[in-house]
């Protein structure tokens, strides 16, 4: 699913909009015993209850794809008798009115799920008639052709509020508040089936979870039989590990500089584009090319890059490259740099030693102390000193390439 697709379902989280038929929890304390469990149909329940739950279920399709929001692939074993993805169709084509298939899906969940403390299962089921789209890309509410038939789950942490002062409005004065247990936003979540080019896909879902670099593998392959692809974090370290080891000495400041340009060149080149910018193995290469990497270098980079990717590894750009910052760090030292002033940094050959170099102005500040960047009245530099402070007027001392 791409960020359009996502959108659209999310839109049916409104009164105006939605398509949810029945509503399904099942409420687990922290040793793992349900304490309770509903089934509603949900557009009987109160109207502030239902814009609670609209909250809870649009943050389980909200995040940054390929990091918070995975698209996942059901292999072909998960689609036979017993597996996740036929157990997931079973669940959907009941249209949650099976009472043992709930059970069947909260033991589920209660079995895999490693969480310690108390938390709510909720599970819906909604018809979407999907509207048609003119040439132009506007909805045809009266061309529908498909209703989109789905389920959505959401794991949502329920926690004891905190203790405080409350203000007691009969009494006329200030007592200890009542504290009671409220169910939060959800940490775990999936969409099936996935809503694939504004259709149902069977065998794919989306699957959401609140922390991108804690995805709770073991809980997604035993519910699901999907493996996990890797998180952000991983594809960050896995992309650094194929830089370094491809380029060796040669990767230096200037051409980590250059990559990072490429990246954020590309990210607002397809800013608009629903779909996440990824970077197979061409794609990688063409990328360190373009930033300058020695072509001797380059002869290693497909045994490279099967080997710290795999060879049919595919990177997203959003992971990979930080367009809010560009970071320089020494042993000692961490410098950030705004990523459109990349530039103002280099690298100088200084008395002997290679240094990073800043170009700085007469605003500067230390601790928040304004400090004069020109040299104190009647303290005449020499004029090696004269022609250095002239480029710049700060020197870091390092002795590798810069990030390493």
């Amino acid at each position: 699913m791409n960020k359009k697709e996502i959108s659209e379902i999310k839109k049916q989280f409104t009164p105006d909009n939605c398509a949810i038929t029945r509503i399904c929890g099942c409420y687990v304390d922290g040793e793992k015993n349900k304490k309770t469990e509903m089934v509603d149909a949900f557009l009987s329940l109160p109207e502030e209850e239902r814009f609670k739950y609209f909250e809870i279920f649009r943050k389980t399709l909200s995040g940054t794809l390929g990091k918070n929001l995975l698209n996942m692939d059901f292999p072909l074993d998960s689609e036979m008798p017993g597996g996740g993805q036929h157990f997931f169709l079973k669940l959907r084509t009941s249209h949650l009115e099976d009472p043992q298939l709930l059970e069947q899906f909260y033991d589920k969940i209660i079995e895999t799920y490693d969480y310690g403390e108390n938390y709510l299962i909720l599970l819906i089921h909604a018809l979407y008639d999907i509207p048609g789209k003119s040439s132009d890309n506007l909805e045809m509410f009266d061309a529908s052709d498909e209703v989109y038939d789905y389920i959505l789950c959401s794991i949502c942490p329920v926690k004891l509020s905190k203790a405080g002062l409350s203000y007691d409005s009969e009494e006329n004065c200030f007592r200890n508040r009542t504290r009671d247990w409220i169910v939060e936003m959800p940490d775990r979540g999936f969409l099936f089936p996935a809503f694939n080019e504004r259709s149902s896909d069977i065998h794919s879902f989306l699957y959401y979870s609140k922390n991108g670099e804690d995805l709770h593998e073991a809980f997604v392959e035993t519910l699901s039989g999907c493996p996990m692809p890797m998180t952000a974090g991983d594809q960050k370290e896995t992309f650094n590990m194929l830089v370094e080891e491809t380029l060796g000495e040669t990767c230096d400041y200037e051409l980590v500089r250059n990559i990072h340009e490429q990246l954020t060149a590309m990210i607002e080149e397809k800013k608009d584009d629903p779909e996440p910018l990824s970077l197979d193995k061409h794609e990688v290469r063409t990328l360190l090319e373009a930033s300058g990497a020695d072509d001797e270098k380059m002869e290693a980079f497909d045994h490279n890059f099967d080997e710290v990717a795999g060879a049919k590894a595919s990177l997203l750009v959003s992971n990979v490259a930080n367009t809010r910052k560009f970071e320089i760090k020494t042993p000692v030292i961490t410098i950030q740099v705004d990523p459109d002033c990349a530039d103002l940094v280099e690298t100088r050959i200084i008395d002997g030693r290679r240094c990073l170099v800043i170009g700085i102005d007469d605003n500067v500040t230390v601790n928040g102390i304004s400090v004069a960047a020109t040299e104190k009245a009647g303290m005449e530099p020499s004029s090696a000193e004269a022609a250095e402070s002239e480029a710049a007027a700060a020197k870091i001392f390092y002795d590798g390439p810069a990030g390493q």
